[in-house]
């Protein structure tokens, strides 16, 4: 069963997430296959975690931590409606932050993994 912010109870709807997906992901490169793919992730972290009730903020954030991962464009999109941004500054704050995670995965990826200190024979 889904908790809704009201209180109301529902049951789970796999259809649900793969709505709010194909929704942000509209004219993105992403794939059915791929919608797919984290619809079933999804679906397995909730059964994982949670025995017979989670909360439909908890399926919100799983399925934005996933958007995050597959393209940034869908994650905005995603949030803006799920957290109900109220004005621009809300919706800036939400884009600083992907912007600040990029630039630390682009100095990772600058930075060349060190050899352990092997060398072939001959050298």
């Amino acid at each position: 069963m889904v908790v809704k912010r009201d209180g109301r109870r529902q049951p789970f709807d796999r259809q649900k997430i793969i709505a709010g997906i194909l929704k942000a992901c509209e004219k993105r490169p992403v794939s059915m296959d791929k919608i797919e793919e984290i619809t079933l992730e999804i679906e397995r972290a909730i059964q994982r975690k949670y025995d017979r009730e989670v909360e439909a903020k908890t399926i919100g954030e799983i399925i934005m931590e996933r958007l995050a991962v597959l393209d940034e464009v869908a994650y905005v999109r995603f949030a803006s409606v799920y957290r109900q941004f109220r004005d621009v500054n809300q919706f800036m704050n939400e884009l600083k932050l992907i912007l600040e995670k990029d630039k630390v995965k682009d100095k990772n990826k600058d930075k060349k993994p060190r050899g352990r200190g092997r060398r072939k024979k001959g050298d």
